[in-house]
């Protein structure tokens, strides 16, 4: 019998020790005296608590599982500080609990022992009994099962019914750095109580981390076992200045595997191929680049302004919709052309390589003036996407004045989603307030704010969403029928209007 004592010396760490294990034969007269015996000589040391046999004593808490991994399943504690990778360190020897059963039974029994079973990568749950060619070996968690008193009834129930003894043996099981998660690894490397890098950005074959200071000497080694662990990952690159150039893409290192950077992404049903190292492409939005897609319906007009590769305006224009899609850097104009032949929208979609500012005040202006003269019947509705986050809110002043003639009903004014990056306490009203100052109006009313991610600790990326008020966009009103009302009522209306438009919204997300 094994028994598991759970010990907390002067209140620090809590750890797991076990006992010699004996094999006991099956004799109800002395299992009590030797539990009583030993519950009494343990009792006068403090912190000390009895696990095993439920019945009659307490069972182990429950520990968090980050917490009970890195007391049995941690690579050795000698790899800490290495900064060149070296696979055979990481070998250590643990011992687990293993149920023994005939071979022709495995597969039946193993559906019913899921949460027992030991689950570790690359290690089979089951192997051959070197003692027994006609048996097999379950390998059990050795944080659920103590002894046969820890299966749970309805295993219990299964176990009886295939014949099989809930006896318990040890095994010693190697594991090797194939045996350990990423973040295992990384949590013993790094400097104890530092942060551990285990997340990325995944691009096609490429993982994108963003390291931190500290963890800058253990650059290629983290980079090195991201590749490891990630199956199709042959590149980790790490970020090594933020977004701040016209072309919105970063410089990068490679950090550890191939040096090609040309890769291939899926999004949403659609297809993207680029050079990541020219243009900006970021998985986290995809989410949002499916929210906006569903705003619009077949026959709408999309004016995508900074498009990059297109993860807005190929979606939008497989709906039937009509699309002007601009970016400035040539690389990702580039792509943009590519990819909208790849995915069959290239008909649909209409590509510039313009500045913002020239974008809007050139062909968006020509196509605004074209589509809100035609008849009420066969006016679209028109959305312009502004997905600069650092520096959309200072293009809007391009619409200041932007057409000529009389105002179209506010009904068919465009709907602006303009990205912004907010540090602020209250970032939804900081987006709005510095929205309405370019502007020259405010957006209280006639607006909406949608939280697109959190960015960084403190820092949050937003999408405000409005109408563009006649005021704003057209220089010279003429006073018509339509629009001939008093400022007051106008401006009522035309938070009526956009509250339609909200619900729309709110209905469609």
């Amino acid at each position: 019998m094994v028994l598991w004592i759970l010990w907390r010396p002067f209140g620090f760490s809590r750890r797991l020790l076990k006992l010699e294990r004996h094999s006991i034969t099956e004799s109800k007269s002395l299992i009590p005296l030797a539990w009583t015996s030993l519950t009494q000589t343990l009792s006068e040391s403090p912190g000390i608590f009895l696990l095993g046999q439920r019945k009659r004593f307490s069972t182990m808490p429950e520990i968090e599982t980050h917490e009970r991994d890195s007391e049995l399943f941690s690579p050795p504690s000698d790899v800490r500080g290495m900064t060149k990778l070296d696979r055979t360190a990481f070998k250590k020897t643990v011992n687990i609990p293993v149920l023994k059963v005939r071979k022709e039974i495995v597969s039946r029994l193993m559906r019913s022992l899921r949460r027992a079973a030991l689950q570790r990568p690359g290690i089979k749950r089951v192997i051959e009994d070197p003692e027994d060619k006609e048996s097999r070996l379950i390998l059990l968690d050795p944080y659920k099962i103590f002894t046969h008193d820890s299966f749970e009834k309805a295993e219990l129930s299964v176990l009886e019914q295939l014949n099989v003894s809930p006896q318990i043996s040890k095994y010693n099981l190697e594991l090797t750095y194939e045996n350990f998660k990423s973040e295992e690894i990384l949590r013993a490397v790094l400097p104890e109580g530092q942060d551990v890098t285990s997340g990325f950005s995944r691009v096609g074959h490429i993982a994108h981390l963003n390291l931190r200071d500290h963890q800058l000497p253990f650059k290629q080694l983290i980079g090195q076992v991201m590749i490891d662990k990630n199956p199709g990952i042959t590149s980790a690159v790490n970020k090594i200045n933020n977004i701040d150039n016209m072309y919105r893409n970063f410089h990068m290192e490679v950090l550890s595997g191939e040096q090609n950077m040309m890769t291939k992404v899926r999004e949403n049903k659609y297809t993207y191929e680029f050079d990541f190292s020219k243009v900006y492409w970021n998985p986290r939005l995809s989410t949002e680049h499916s929210r906006i897609t569903e705003l619009l319906k077949a026959g709408d007009v999309l004016f995508d302004v900074f498009a990059g590769v297109g993860p807005f305006a190929i979606p939008v224009a497989k709906k039937n919709c009509t699309v002007f899609a601009n970016d400035l850097n040539p690389e990702s104009h580039k792509w943009l052309l590519h990819n909208c032949k790849l995915n069959k929208v290239d008909q649909k979609v209409k590509i510039f390589n313009l500045d913002g500012k020239d974008f809007l005040q050139g062909p968006v202006k020509e196509e605004l003036m074209q589509l809100l003269s035609l008849s009420k019947e066969r006016k679209p509705s028109v959305h312009i996407v502004m997905n600069l986050p650092a520096k959309a809110i200072e293009f809007l002043s391009a619409f200041k004045w932007l057409l000529d003639g009389q105002p179209c009903s506010n009904e068919f004014l465009p709907v602006v989603h303009c990205y912004s990056f907010s540090k602020d306490a209250n970032p939804a009203e900081d987006v709005r307030q510095r929205a309405g100052a370019v502007l020259g109006i405010s957006l209280e009313a006639c607006s909406s704010v949608h939280l697109v991610r959190n960015v960084a600790p403190n820092k949050e990326m937003l999408c405000i969403t409005f109408q563009i008020p006649a005021a704003v966009l057209y220089k010279n009103q003429t006073k018509n029928p339509e629009n001939h009302e008093d400022p007051p009522l106008k401006r009522q209306r035309t938070a009526e209007a956009f509250s339609d438009e909200k619900t729309q919204i709110a209905s469609n997300t």
